[in-house]
């Protein structure tokens, strides 16, 4: 098991080099989003819209969660909301997707054709929330904490669950 450090934007290079079950700190500007947000996230990029919402997902890493006074966790990302989303953000850019839980083989596969990985994070929201040193809401912001955020973050740890048409979950 190797620990990798990444900065973002995460280079289409270092993604290819990475294998289920290593370990990876990353650090950087990250997005966050769950549920509520990304479907509209998915229909923005399907749009051609997302420079108009301030969002540039090359290289990008986007952590299912939603960002609350206490901090930041995890959310389940084989909810369909969420799982439906791996596809066309990856397409659009996405190369890392942090959350927690079993993905699908067709997401698996996904990630594969758009040269992205997934990534699982312990729920961890108490120690995850002095790594986070910034935040702000990126778009819609009526959805409070569900809202589009990008955070910075420092050493991230994480591991990757599903590289290259491979998964932990097989």
């Amino acid at each position: 098991m190797e620990h990798i450090e990444i900065n973002t934007p995460c280079p289409e290079e270092l993604i290819a080099t990475l294998k289920v079950g290593d370990v990876v700190s990353i650090s950087g500007f990250i997005y966050t989003g769950r549920d509520a947000v990304l479907p509209r996230i998915v229909k923005a990029a399907a749009e051609g819209c997302l420079s108009e919402l301030g969002i540039d997902l090359q290289g990008s890493v986007i952590f299912h969660t939603a960002v609350s006074p206490a901090g930041v966790g995890p959310t389940s990302s084989n909810k369909v909301e969420i799982e439906n989303s791996f596809a066309p953000l990856s397409k659009a850019g996405v190369k890392i997707h942090l959350g927690k839980g079993a993905i699908s083989p067709v997401t698996v596969q996904a990630l594969k054709e758009n040269n992205a990985v997934f990534a699982v994070i312990p729920p961890v929201t108490a120690l995850l929330e002095i790594q986070t040193l910034e935040r702000g809401v990126v778009a819609f912001p009526e959805l409070g904490m569900e809202a589009f955020h990008r955070i910075r973050v420092e050493n991230y740890q994480a591991i990757i669950a599903a590289a290259h048409g491979e998964s932990i979950y097989d």
